[in-house]
C-alpha cells in the first residue's frame, strides 16, 4: 500500500496538485471568502484523476501485481493526503492572521474551529459522490467531477452566508469561549470525514471490480 502511496505521488499526482494543497494559505488572504481553500482541495484531485486518464495510469496500475482494490485504496489515499495537507498548512497561517489581520472577515466565515470543521464537511460530499462515481468507469472524470462540485459549492455558499444572520454570528467568531462553542461542528465534521472515505472505498472497490480494463 505504502509502495502504491508512493507511486501515485511521484507518477500519478499533477503538479497541480500540489499547488492547490498549498493554497491552505489563502487563509491569510484579507477579506477573502476562505471557503474557496475547500474548493481547490477538490480541484486538486479531480485535475489528477484528469491527467491519470490522459497518461493511462489506471491501466499501467492494473499491471502491476496488485489487487484493484489496492488501486482504489492508493487513489482514495493521495485525495486523502492532499486535503489533511491543505488542512494542516492552513493552521500556522489561520493563526498568524489573528495576529496581523484582527479585525475579521468581512467576506465570511473566519478561519475558525467551525470552519474547519464545515471544510471536512464538504470535502466528504466531494469525496463520495466523485471518488464513487469515477470508479464505476475508471475514466469519466469530467460528470464525477461535476455531480461532486455543484453539492461542495451549494456547501460553501451555504457555509458563507449562514456567517451574516445574528443567530450564527457565532459561527464567526475568533473568541475563545466561542471556538470551544464550536467544538462539536469540528468533531462531527472529523467523524463524517473518517465515515465518508471509508464508505467511499467500499462502494468505489465494489464498482472498480467490476470494470473491465
Amino acid at each position: 500500500m505504502y509502495n502504491l502511496l508512493y507511486k501515485e505521488l511521484r507518477l500519478a499526482a499533477h503538479p497541480n496538485l500540489f499547488v492547490f494543497t498549498l493554497l491552505g494559505a489563502l487563509v491569510l488572504v484579507p477579506a477573502y471568502p476562505y471557503g474557496m481553500v475547500f474548493l481547490f482541495g477538490c480541484l486538486g484531485p479531480f485535475i489528477t484523476f484528469t491527467y491519470g486518464r490522459e497518461i493511462n495510469d489506471i491501466y499501467y496500475t492494473s499491471l502491476l501485481p496488485v489487487k484493484k482494490r489496492d488501486i482504489v485504496k492508493s487513489k482514495i489515499a493521495l485525495v486523502v493526503v492532499s486535503q489533511m495537507a491543505q488542512l494542516l498548512i492552513s493552521l500556522p497561517f489561520a493563526l498568524l492572521r489573528l495576529r496581523v489581520l484582527p479585525a475579521g472577515n468581512p467576506a465570511g466565515i473566519e478561519a475558525n474551529v467551525a470552519y474547519y470543521g464545515f471544510g471536512l464537511m464538504i470535502y466528504t460530499m466531494f469525496n463520495l459522490i466523485f471518488l464513487t462515481h469515477f470508479f464505476k468507469s475508471g475514466y469519466r472524470v469530467g460528470w464525477s467531477f461535476l455531480f461532486a462540485m455543484i453539492p461542495a459549492t451549494l456547501g460553501v455558499l451555504c457555509m458563507e452566508t449562514a456567517v451574516h444572520f445574528p443567530q450564527f454570528a457565532w459561527l464567526d467568531s475568533v473568541e475563545k469561549a466561542m471556538m470551544f462553542k464550536q467544538l462539536p461542528i469540528l468533531l462531527v465534521g472529523g467523524v463524517v470525514y473518517i465515515l465518508g472515505i471509508a464508505v467511499a472505498y467500499r462502494v468505489s472497490a465494489k464498482r472498480f471490480e467490476m470494470v473491465d480494463l
